[in-house]
């Protein structure tokens, strides 16, 4: 059967690398930009129709919806990269951020999953983060919002699992995407965090640099996509299967500790 894909974000990182691969698996695939006319060769995968999307504007998601038409298969990719103290991140970055990585394909997953159950087939992969279970100093809005989108999907496939439809989540560890490059920042110019904040992000930078690649990532997703049951996460990069198991018998304190030395952290 011919399938109809539709993954945002899909210009860049694990979003193109992930409209290519569905491409190649046959799929009919729709990806989104916030300007898709703007757009170089490099920034779209062959075979892909691009369509605009802003998750801040509701009234955007609306059209795109409506554009799209019927689709089997939703990959919430599209999302920013946010890093900062705790206490220094403004009100209107955390607003944003949100609406970005949370409000934003939630109200998307909304408007397409009708349409699936009435069809007793769908997939809705949420692009999520291992941060969110293995959270990090100077991340919280980040691990936030990845958390959060989890908690919708681990919820949600409750309810439409019975209709053939199943919502899932995957878990990137460390990936080599030149996210760095594009990773919003806020830290005052005399924060008493600048020392360990600027230490964790040479860290968390190095690590990306290291990290598996978009394409590694965009298997996964295909995997999940093309399971008959898929799992509630799929976790890739960082040693996921090995941290994973070690998380579920280590004391908290200790995976925490863990956690923070992997990024230069000692306290």
């Amino acid at each position: 059967m011919h399938r109809t894909a539709l993954v945002t974000g899909a210009s860049s990182g694990i979003g193109l690398a992930t409209a290519a691969a569905l491409v190649a698996r046959g799929f009919r695939v729709l990806g989104t930009s916030r300007h898709p006319d703007s757009l170089e060769t490099h920034q779209r995968a062959d075979g892909v129709e691009y369509l605009p999307l802003d998750l801040t504007d509701p009234a955007s998601i609306e059209a795109l919806a409506a554009t799209a038409g019927p689709v089997d298969v939703l990959v919430n990719n599209a999302g920013e990269s946010q890093s900062g103290p705790f206490e220094e991140l403004p009100v209107e970055a955390l607003h944003r951020i949100f609406e970005i990585n949370v409000l934003g394909p939630v109200r998307l997953t909304q408007l397409i999953l009708p349409g699936m159950r009435e069809r007793g087939y769908g997939r809705v992969v949420m692009v999520g983060s291992m941060l969110a279970s293995f959270p990090l100093s100077y991340r919280s809005s980040y691990v936030a919002t990845k958390a959060a989108i989890k908690g919708f999907a681990n919820g949600a496939r409750h309810e439409f699992s019975p209709y053939g439809v199943w919502l899932t989540t995957v878990e990137p560890g460390s990936i080599s995407t030149g996210l760095s490059a594009r990773r919003t920042s806020y830290i005052g110019p005399d924060s008493p965090h600048r020392r360990d904040y600027e230490t964790m992000l040479a860290a968390l930078n190095r690590n990306e640099a290291a990290g598996v690649s978009a394409e590694r990532v965009a298997a996964t997703i295909v995997g999940a996509i093309e399971a008959s049951r898929p799992r509630q996460r799929y976790a890739v990069g960082s040693n996921a299967s090995l941290v994973f198991p070690a998380r579920r018998v280590l004391p908290v304190w200790l995976a925490e500790k863990l956690t923070h030395r992997r990024h230069d952290l000692t306290r």
